[in-house]
């Protein structure tokens, strides 16, 4: 029974279906089309076009990879003047331990380990200070302060002030980004990340981002869809970004000069029409708002 059982199912079933020939090799990816696509296309039509500029073929000749950014090169301007609000803390969220840590002070540990830094400039709050000296054991570059302004430019302008005259790049971080990492900043990771840092010394100016997953819809003031945006020319924004200091000084110029605000730091660029380049960070590159992300930074750090 149990044979003539499983001879009428065999017979029931098609004929297998015939080996797929190989697919095609993958087609040369032109220069002129769009960067930002996302997912996996996206990310090689990237690399087919920094590969394709002179400057950059250049510098990863002979198996290179990228353009070399100098030792004790880059000043660091770390942000951590916010109040926090909206995580309803006693304390600025920045200052709250995260995993025996004030947050605040493990991006702080990984800019201070990049031989391409020469300095930190931290924007604080002279009464937490005492929170940043003496955190860093043997600590080879100078540490330091500059008081935050009303809002985030007034911040990175103050924090600006203090940098070396000498620096390449001037790099702006928001310490509540405490899981940022070195790889993002400068390392080159194949096919998936540039750093951060040479993209800004081959083009300027540079911003960690990610490209946006949820579907992002334009509103009116009374809440009606206006329409649905490309989520694949939609990319969002993290820290830390990256400039040339004459770009970031006559930025500021016009910015002042206009009674401009900006959201973000590259934003001051873009005042210039400077283009920007985005380089791809990771998602797991949060940014610590509420006691929910306070709860995922965790668990994030604790399976590093």
């Amino acid at each position: 029974m149990e044979l003539r059982l499983c001879l009428r199912i065999h017979a029931r079933l098609p004929p297998p279906a015939a080996t797929p020939p190989p697919p095609p090799p993958f087609p040369a990816l032109p220069a002129s089309r769009g960067l930002r696509t996302g997912g996996s296309y996206g990310v090689a039509l990237r690399q087919h076009t920094r590969r394709s500029n002179p400057a950059i073929r250049a510098s990863i000749s002979d198996g290179a990879q990228g353009v070399a950014v100098k030792e004790r090169s880059v000043s660091v301007i770390l942000l951590s003047g916010g109040q926090g609000k909206r995580m309803g803390a006693s304390m600025p969220k920045q200052y709250l331990p995260l995993l025996g840590l004030p947050i605040a002070l493990h991006s702080l540990k990984t800019f201070c380990q990049l031989k391409e830094v020469k300095e930190v400039v931290v924007v604080c709050d002279p009464d937490y200070i005492d929170v940043f000296e003496g955190s860093i054991e043997n600590l080879q570059i100078p540490l330091k302060f500059a008081r935050p302004g009303k809002e985030r430019q007034d911040s990175v302008f103050n924090g600006l002030q203090e940098v070396d005259g000498d620096s390449e790049l001037v790099c702006v971080h928001d310490s509540a980004r405490p899981l940022v990492s070195s790889a993002d900043v400068k390392k080159v990771i194949p096919v998936a990340h540039d750093p951060v840092l040479e993209d800004a010394l081959v083009h300027g100016a540079a911003v960690l981002g990610v490209p946006v997953k949820a579907t992002i819809k334009e509103a009116n003031s009374d809440s009606f869809v206006v329409k649905t945006l490309d989520r694949k020319t939609l990319w969002e924004m993290q820290t830390p970004q990256v400039m040339k200091p004459n770009l970031l000084k006559d930025g500021f110029e016009l910015v002042k000069r206009d009674g401009l605000e900006v959201t973000d730091d590259v934003s001051i660029v873009e005042c210039l029409k400077h283009p920007v380049y985005i380089t791809e960070g990771s998602y797991t590159n949060i940014k610590v708002t509420t006691p929910d992300d306070m709860l995922l930074a965790e668990r994030l750090m604790n399976e590093k």
